[in-house]
This record gives structure tokens, C-alpha cells and sequence, in this order.
């Protein structure tokens, strides 16, 4: 035997991929060999001209002792910078059963509810908790960051408003970061942003305002007697608040204020360099169809029990499209139910207790400090202290000797000092930073200490008093409330999730591991540059892998979600145009295939839509995009396009597509959410592409998280790349200085960016290719199964599909009355999450098996859908009734089966129709959820336990 033969650098491969089923899949499509299938499928004109430019694979093993080696060179200070970000403890029960839980974070959105009722529970946990906190009816269940929460504001605050201005007042206390992105997003809306000081508020005539109630400087105001000024205006006020401090102060409704928003980190979400972390918005309840982001309501199933539920889903950005004013398509679901979770395991004396530490260490710093004759600048404060030295020499000294001690403070000017107080501070904490900040020996601090927040700004309402926050106490309660909640749900650990568009591939666990680890978990975002340097490693190796692999001259990893990275892309373009003296340009062409995201996206940069037409095959109509683009010739700023398109298939006619836009003096963005057909294959920039948004939560194994985290990188040419994101408080690399931001962190969620690091390190090049090959393999394998049953809608070269299909429904609903929704329903009692209903074309499934599904899962799935083929023929029949089937009814529950039965079919018919179905059965905690009922009984808010238990 061969040493050298014993080593398999590609073993993550070959558990990523199911090799062994290669010849049974080429045989069943009638092709001799994988080369020869991808000549069959992909067209030559878009084949990359070279091969993959990337590293060879490691093992699990060996990556994860590289990655070790570059964690290691984050410095991990103690955090005392505050603005908005601080250390926290994930309580050890909730990091074990979510967070590192596959049953919680290989979860797709919840838009099939009865599949979905644990995480919807836990985002209504979290609604309640923002709901109590802020004093106001309605909460969403998360937003992407707090600056994009206050931009979101800023945008509601117009749609809702009566004033008519178009100029919005910020406080200057607010976060740096937050009117970072506030000038981004107002400069497209046509808005005038004045900055001032918050007491003057009331001085001009604003559509809107936004305070911050614990200001970056860490004083706290009062801020009723502005408020009331401004609301006597009809100005529409928000509030950002910091979380925990409102577990002590008025809530924002009580001060009077409209909307409240703010970052959930606190509670329990490590700092990670920026994120992912939940924002929080609450409101109104008048402004609820205008409110931006996802609603969870209450609603009741087919047997009257209360079911859980995406509520108002007409306000999505699909339905508005290019009238839409937010393209939000990610929300932060696994930060929201750890931030939820928190709060329930800790309950409302452990939140009052945490942060009535806090504000005590803090309150005790500052009378040591008084008392020894150094300045605090602010005598009413939460968790920050703020000290004026007086002098750059002695702020300089302390600044330094501080960091020399392990602490990281904020420079807040020449002569200013902060230091954030946080749940993870320690008494002996109190101590070095006294010492560091006088010089002097510690002092003996008393043990009854008089807190800076005065009376009248204390809350003396209760929080948390709903039964969920008062039961889970102790950690095996806790255990089991997360395990029941899992159970309800349907992840990735139970079966395949075909969504199309949407990717839910593999998760693997060596990629899961290292978000866990302190030296990326336990970085502030703004720690100074010498303590990040594991991170800036991990960054530039992504950012020539992903270059190698799309063909750009830069990237930039500010955007946190899929929408975001749209319109980080389109922003790029909009910049460049308006830099050469082009801003006139205002024409974004959209095929009417494209995903509701992008004319939301043109919209929101001040565009105009101008719908590109389909043909027969559902490729963009190439005679009506020239018409097009030659009429619009001198006023054309982009096209947005998706490839392989929406509809599944490469489309022969990109390179025409791009060359068109650029003699029309046009950008070409191409929508990313069809990479995983594109690597080792083709590249979006060798065919024309200018900037390219990447969902790493798809291609690159970033896992959804039942509804995000998500990260959208944009890859841009050279003339785009100055143009790209930049940040206020941290320099961008590509981005030019004068570039505003996008996110509140400079690299958005880059604690998730270790899991897609070790996917490419652990697949390198040859894994990659193949990652490509094998996930147009299953699709194809999938759509030619499934043809004798249901019409493929659209194909491309020789009758083959991209990495996903779409199965048309229509000529059975047309025969059976059955519709698209209850073939998805009855999906449920087969142990399958529906594939994308009705997208792109209404009355179809879209299907998207990915590479990391094997033969035996992918057979499992057609069985699935070809029993459901001959059901729907016995209702087409008459064999069973139209108002009475398995179809209608679905899904069923366990409680179905045990009562009475006078249904027309068996009972095993209902929940075990096939064979592997009774060997792991799945059962749905609710039958179909009223939608309608939902809407028009809008509940947001906890139920009492005994509505569920009833």
C-alpha cells in the first residue's frame, strides 16, 4: 500500500456530495459522464476561459487548526467602548440547544406556518419582550441592524406622516454608525437630514425625528417636553433605545414617541465584530401596514386552535414591488430568538438584575472618579462614563495605559474618556479601571450605591409578566421548553428543503463550530485595528477566493443580507454614474422574471422600473431589451438581471444581454441568488457583469437561521469598487473616504463569515467545480422524474434545467380544483417542506434540490410528489370529494387520527401514505392556518399559556 494514498484532502467533499450516486444519476438522464452532462446543459458561450483560480481542499481537521491559527491573532481585550455594542453571556442552555442546534438554525423563513410553530412561538417571545419594553401594541420580529432600523424609521416616518417637508431631524446624540446609513438611505429618498442638538428639535418643520434616549456619550434626557413640542406639529417621532436600559427607564410610548427601535445584542447575542444581532422595531398600532420588516400574529387553524403565522404578508416587497419603499427580505430570526430566549430564561427580576448591575458599577466608577476631582461629564447616565481629562496629553495616558491593562475604552475627542459598563463587568473591573484612570491605588468602594438615573426618568410600569417569562426558570424547564419548540419545526436535520431560489444546502457541522469561539465571538467592532488582525486575515483570504471565483476586481462584505447586498450593488452604480457626471441616469430595466426584491431595491435608490419582457421560454425577450435600452439611451443607469434566470435555465443570450446595457451607456448588476449553478463554470464578470451581490446564506453554506442571518457580499469591477460601502468609524479597504455606509458594521455579520471560510477551505477548488456539477445534476435528475407526472415549465439547452425547475400545477388545478397551496399543505404529511410556491409564476412549485442531497433523499422526495399526483387524480375523478380530501385537508395532526373519523379516506391514507413516511414521521403541531382570520384579527403579542394548552 501507498502512504500518500491513505490521506484523503478531499474527504469534506465526498460528505458535502454523494458521489457514489453519480452513475445511477447520469444513467437515469441518459448521459455517459459528468463532462459530458455539463456540455449537454450548460451553454459553451458562457464557459469560463480558464479554471478555478482556488487553493486545494483540507480536511476538516486541518482547516479548522488553520482557522485556530488566524483566530488567534484577534486580541481579546476587555470591551468597556459601548456604542451600541457590549459583552454579554449566552446563557450555556441556549447556546447548546439553539444557537448551535441544527433544529433551530438549518430552519428556512416560516412562510409554511403549520411546519413552522416553534420558531414562530419564540419570535412571538421576542415581539412580547420589545413590546413590554418599549410600551408599545406592536413589535416585528426583527430588522436587520440598528442603523438600518433607524433608516427604516426615517422611511415609515414619511410614508405615515402629514407634515409635508422632506426634511427629517436627527439628534446629534445618536450612534455614529446609525446617521452613517441614514445618509445613505436619504440622499436617494429626496431627504434633508439636519443634525442638532435634541432640545432645538423643535425649532424647524420635519416630516420626522429620531433621539437617542442613552446618547453615544452615555448621558440620558429627558425627552417628553421635545416630544410633546414636535407631536403638537404632527411630526412623527422615533426613539433608539438601548434594550437594556430600558429594562429601568420610561419606555419610548410613555415619552410620547411614535416609533421605538434599537439593537437586541444585549440580551444574550455575542459582539462578533459587528454581528449578526436582531434590531428591534415597535410602533404604533395605527402604522402596522406600513411598518416595515415581519409581523408574527396570532391566527387560529382549521379546528379553531390558535396557530402562529407571518401576519399582514401583503406588505412584502413582492406585492409592492417597484412601488415598494424597503426591499426587506432577511430578517435576523435566530438573533431575535436568542435575544427572546434570554429573557425568558433569566425572567424579569434576572433582566432587572443585570442591568441594575450594570447601571450600579457604572454609577460607582463615577462617584470614585468625582470624588478623587476628575470631571464626569454627564451626571445622569446608564452604563457610560464619560470623563474629560482636560488635556490630550492626560486622555492619551489613561487611553493608553487602559489598553496596556487589557481593556478597550472609546476615545471620545482629545481630551474625553469613556468606558462602557456591561453584564460581563466585575467588581475587580471597578478597580483597575479606577487605577488606571487616577494613578492611585484602589478604593473601597461601599456596597450601597446611589444610581445617576433620577427618579423621574425610572420606569414604574412591569415588564415581563407574561406567564412565558415566569416559568423557565431553572435549566431543565428551559431545556425542555427549547426541545418542545424544535419538535414543532421542520429543519434541515429531518428532511430536504427544495425551495427554489432560495439554496438550503448542507451546514456542516466543522463550519458551525468556530462562530462559538471567543476570538471571533468576543470582538467589538470598533476594537482598534491591531487587535483584528485574525479577522483582516480571514477577510482577505475570502475576498480573493471569492474573486477567483466570480471574476471581480473587489469585494466588499458590508451588506447583511441578500437586499441589502442589491442595493449595495445598485448604490455602487448609482455613485459611479453620478461621479462622472451621469446622476441623470434614472432608467433600471427589470425582466419580468426578476426576483420582487430588485424593482424594490431601484425603487429605493430613486429609479424608475421599466419591465423587460419574457418569451415563450422565460427568457428575457432580447429584441424588446434593445427597444428598450436604445429608447432609454441617454437616461439608462442599469439593468437587473438574475443568472441562470428566475426560471431556472442559463439563458444562451447573457453576453448580448450585457453588451447591449454598456453600448446604451447602461451597468449591468446581476442578482446572486443563482451562484451555486455558476462556480467553476462560468463567471458573472468574464461575461459582463459589473457588480454581483452573493447570498452567502445559499452558495456558501451560511445557514438560514428559520428567517437570517444572511450576508450579501457585492463583488465589483475596478471603476465600481471606490464606490462601494464605506463606514464612518472604520476604513473599508476598497471603498473611497467620502462613501457612506450601509450596515452599522463595516463587515456586517462577520462573526457568520468563519462558516463560509471553512466551506471553501474544506471543498477547495475541485470541490467547488463539483459542488456546481452535482447541484445541476440533482435538478435535472429531479425534473426528469418528475415530467411523466407534472410539465417542467421551462427548459434551456437540449431540454435540460439549471439547479432548480419549476413544476406546473395549472392544468391540474384547472381539472381538480386542487390548488398549489394544498399540494404544498399535503407536502407536510409526507415530512417535506414545500419548494417555493408560486415563484416566479403563479400556480407553480419551484424546486431546488441542491448538491448536497443524496439519490435516496431525492427519490424520497418524487415518491412524495408523485403519490400526490394520483391523489389529486382521485379527486379529479370523483373518487374522493373536492370539499372533503387528503389534498384540502392537509396537513394533518396527531390529534386528527385520534378522534373521530368520517372522512372519505382512511386514516392511514392521512398520515401515512407511503411507506418511509411511517418509518419517520413528521407530525404538524397545527392544522391550515387561517390566513384571512389571522389578518383581520391582527394579534401580535403573547396568547395566555392555556390558549395553547386548550
Amino acid at each position: 500500500m501507498k502512504l500518500s494514498e491513505l490521506f484523503n484532502p478531499d474527504e469534506f467533499a465526498a460528505r458535502h456530495l454523494s458521489f457514489g450516486d453519480e452513475v445511477a444519476l447520469l444513467e437515469a438522464l441518459g448521459e455517459k459522464s459528468m463532462d459530458d452532462f455539463v456540455g449537454n446543459t450548460v451553454p459553451q458561450s458562457i464557459r469560463m476561459p480558464s479554471e478555478l483560480d482556488l487553493p486545494e481542499a483540507l480536511t476538516e481537521a486541518d482547516a479548522l487548526a488553520k482557522l485556530k491559527g488566524i483566530a488567534s491573532k484577534n486580541v481579546i481585550n476587555k470591551s468597556y467602548i459601548g456604542l451600541g455594542y457590549y459583552p454579554t453571556r449566552v446563557p450555556n442552555v441556549i447556546l447548546r440547544n439553539v444557537l448551535e442546534n441544527p433544529g433551530w438554525y438549518t430552519a428556512y423563513t416560516p412562510y409554511q406556518a403549520e411546519i413552522a410553530q416553534g420558531r414562530l412561538e419564540a419570535l412571538l417571545n421576542f415581539q412580547q419582550v420589545c413590546i413590554d419594553l418599549t410600551g408599545f401594541p406592536v413589535a416585528g420580529a426583527s430588522l436587520l441592524d440598528e442603523a438600518t432600523a433607524a433608516a427604516e424609521a426615517m422611511a415609515m416616518a414619511h410614508r405615515v406622516g402629514k407634515v409635508k417637508s422632506e426634511r427629517f431631524f436627527v439628534d446629534a446624540r445618536v450612534y455614529p454608525q446609525t446617521l452613517d446609513v441614514m445618509k445613505t438611505r436619504a440622499k436617494y429618498f429626496g431627504f434633508e437630514l439636519v443634525v442638532g442638538d435634541f432640545a432645538q428639535a423643535d425649532e424647524g418643520e420635519y416630516f420626522g425625528a429620531l433621539f437617542q434616549y442613552v446618547g453615544k456619550d452615555g448621558d440620558v434626557q429627558d425627552l417628553q417636553d421635545v416630544i410633546s413640542r414636535l407631536k403638537a406639529k404632527g411630526t412623527i417621532v422615533a426613539v433608539a433605545a438601548d434594550i437594556m436600559s430600558l429594562v429601568l427607564l420610561k419606555s419610548p410610548a410613555e415619552l410620547g414617541a411614535d416609533i421605538a427601535l434599537g439593537n437586541t445584542q444585549r440580551f444574550g447575542v455575542p459582539m462578533g465584530f459587528g454581528g449578526p444581532h436582531a434590531a428591534y422595531f415597535a410602533f404604533k398600532d395605527e402604522f402596522k401596514r406600513s411598518a416595515p420588516g415581519r409581523i408574527i400574529g396570532v391566527s387560529k387553524d382549521a379546528s379553531g386552535k390558535p396557530a402562529l403565522r407571518m401576519a399582514l404578508s401583503t406588505r412584502e416587497q413582492h406585492i409592492r414591488r417597484e412601488k415598494a419603499t424597503s426591499n426587506i427580505c432577511t430578517a435576523q430570526a435566530l438573533l431575535a430568538n436568542l435575544a427572546g430566549m434570554y429573557a425568558v430564561y433569566h425572567g424579569p427580576e434576572g433582566v432587572k438584575r443585570i442591568a441594575k448591575r450594570i447601571h450600579a458599577l457604572a454609577s460607582a466608577f463615577a462617584d470614585a472618579l468625582v470624588s478623587d476631582g476628575i470631571k464626569v461629564v454627564h451626571k445622569v447616565f446608564f452604563d457610560t462614563v464619560t470623563v474629560d481629562f482636560g488635556s490630550k496629553e492626560k486622555a492619551d495616558q489613561v487611553f493608553a495605559a487602559a489598553l496596556e491593562l487589557g481593556y478597550n475604552l472609546r476615545r471620545v475627542n482629545d481630551t474625553q474618556v469613556a468606558a462602557a459598563f456591561h453584564e460581563t463587568s466585575a467588581c475587580e473591573d471597578l478597580v483597575d479601571l479606577y487605577r488606571t484612570f487616577t494613578g492611585k491605588d484602589a478604593f473601597a468602594f461601599a456596597d450601597d450605591i446611589k444610581g445617576r438615573l433620577n427618579a423621574e426618568l425610572l420606569r414604574q410600569d412591569d415588564i415581563l409578566q407574561h406567564p412565558v417569562f415566569n416559568r423557565y426558570h431553572t435549566e431543565h424547564e428551559m431545556l425542555r421548553y427549547l426541545k418542545k419548540l424544535e419538535d414543532r419545526d421542520l429543519a434541515m436535520n429531518r428532511s430536504m428543503i427544495s425551495l427554489g431560489s432560495c439554496t438550503m444546502k448542507l451546514n456542516a457541522t466543522a463550519e458551525m463550530l468556530p462562530i462559538t469561539w471567543a476570538e471571533f465571538s468576543d470582538i467589538h467592532p470598533y476594537a482598534p485595528e491591531a487587535q483584528t488582525a485574525g479577522y483582516r486575515e480571514l477577510l482577505a483570504d475570502m475576498e480573493n477566493s471569492l474573486k477567483a471565483i466570480t471574476g471581480f476586481d473587489a469585494i466588499s462584505f458590508q451588506p447583511n443580507s441578500g437586499a441589502q447586498g442589491e442595493y449595495s450593488g445598485m448604490l455602487s452604480i448609482r455613485r459611479y454614474q453620478e461621479a462622472n457626471g451621469e446622476g441623470h441616469r434614472n432608467i433600471c430595466l427589470i425582466p419580468k422574471s426578476a426576483h420582487g426584491t430588485n424593482p424594490a431595491t431601484a425603487a429605493m435608490l430613486g429609479l424608475k422600473v421599466v419591465v423587460v419582457d419574457t418569451d415563450e421560454h422565460g427568457n428575457v425577450n432580447i429584441d424588446d431589451l434593445k427597444a428598450k435600452a436604445e429608447q432609454y439611451r441617454d437616461a439608462l443607469s442599469a439593468i437587473m438581471i438574475t443568472y441562470p434566470s428566475t426560471h431556472g435555465v442559463y439563458e444562451e443570450g447573457i453576453r448580448d444581454i450585457c453588451r447591449i446595457i454598456h453600448e446604451n451607456g447602461g451597468q449591468v448588476y446581476m442578482d446572486g441568488a443563482n451562484l451555486n449553478a455558476q462556480i467553476g463554470i462560468m463567471q458573472p464578470a468574464e461575461v459582463g457583469a459589473d457588480v454581483l451581490h452573493m447570498n452567502l446564506h445559499k452558495t456558501f453554506c451560511i445557514p438560514h437561521g428559520g428567517g437570517g442571518p444572511g450576508m450579501g457580499p457585492i463583488g465589483l469591477k475596478a471603476h465600481l469598487a471606490p464606490f462601494a460601502p464605506g463606514h464612518t468609524l472604520t476604513d473599508t479597504h476598497n471603498a473611497s473616504a467620502d462613501q457612506t455606509a450601509v450596515a452599522a458594521a463595516a463587515y456586517g455579520s462577520a462573526s457568520i463569515l468563519p462558516i463560509t471560510w471553512m466551506y471553501l477551505t474544506m471543498m477547495g477548488k475541485q470541490g467547488m467545480e463539483q459542488a456546481t456539477r452535482w447541484a445541476l445534476l440533482n435538478a435535472n435528475y429531479v425534473a426528469k422524474r418528475l415530467s411523466k407526472d407534472y410539465p417542467i415549465l421551462y427548459t434551456g439547452k437540449n431540454g435540460r434545467v439549471a439547479h432548480e425547475c419549476i413544476v406546473d400545477l395549472r392544468p391540474l388545478k384547472a381539472e381538480s380544483g386542487i390548488t398549489e397551496t394544498d399540494i404544498a399543505k399535503r407536502l407536510m404529511d409526507y415530512g417535506f417542506h414545500a419548494p417555493t410556491v408560486s415563484f416566479p409564476v403563479a400556480g407553480t412549485l419551484m424546486i431546488e434540490p441542491t448538491e448536497s442531497e443524496s439519490k435516496a433523499e431525492l427519490d424520497r422526495f418524487i415518491a412524495a410528489l408523485k403519490q400526490i399526483k394520483q391523489e389529486v387524480l382521485k379527486v379529479e375523478r370523483g373518487e374522493w370529494p373536492k370539499e372533503d380530501n387528503p389534498l384540502v385537508n392537509a396537513p394533518h395532526t396527531a390529534s386528527d387520527v385520534t378522534g373521530e373519523w368520517a372522512h372519505p379516506y382512511s386514516r392511514e391514507e392521512a398520515v401515512f401514505p407511503l411507506l418511509f413516511v411511517r418509518e419517520h414521521k413528521f407530525w404538524p403541531s397545527v392544522k391550515r392556518v387561517d390566513e384571512v382570520y389571522g389578518d383581520r384579527n391582527l394579534v401580535c403579542s403573547c396568547l395566555p399559556i392555556d390558549a395553547y394548552e386548550d
